[in-house]
């Protein structure tokens, strides 16, 4: 009997798959824009304005934007470490700070389908990507990732658990 070494998820190169990045973090946006604002300050008590939000996702699509054309013009081991702690902080810690506002405030968080269904799968496939082609081992992904989730990790430790925000 012959066995298939065909992987289920093929390698794909990290600068292709950052593609996404810019639309999967727009449609998070999309998702949180009609009520985050008003979700986060019911639970702390230094009020953002839409504006704040507005700007500091706008400013979060800018830099998604630049870690992409990083990652397409240098394809080195730096410019991947950059792409995976930049997925860390804006994929996988936010979508931790989703889960854990929608599992603590019992209810849904906006922004929490986005981060589970396109977050989470996206960061685990461009980790596999690192780590498939060899461009990084496995602990400077896991470092990289880590370092970067920990201001957004801080920051949704603070609004869910402590009632106030880091800006």
């Amino acid at each position: 009997m012959e066995t298939s070494s065909v992987s289920p998820l093929p390698a794909r190169p990290l600068h292709k798959l950052l593609l996404l990045a810019p639309l999967l973090f727009a449609a998070h946006v999309a998702e949180e824009a009609p009520g985050f604002v008003t979700w986060v300050n019911s639970h702390i008590d230094r009020d953002i304005t839409q504006d704040v939000f507005w700007t500091v996702n706008l400013t979060g699509l800018l830099i998604t934007l630049a870690v992409v054309l990083f990652e397409w013009l240098s394809r080195s081991r730096g410019s991947a470490l950059v792409a995976l702690a930049w997925l860390g902080l804006i994929m996988a810690g936010n979508a931790v700070l989703h889960v854990g506002g929608a599992i603590v405030y019992s209810g849904y968080a906006p922004g929490v389908i986005t981060a589970l269904l396109l977050y989470v799968p996206f960061t685990v496939l461009a980790i596999a990507s690192a780590l498939r082609t060899r461009r990084l081992s496995a602990s400077a992904v896991s470092i990289a990732v880590i370092i970067g989730a920990l201001p957004m990790l801080a920051h949704g430790y603070m609004i869910v658990f402590r009632g106030t925000r880091l800006f």
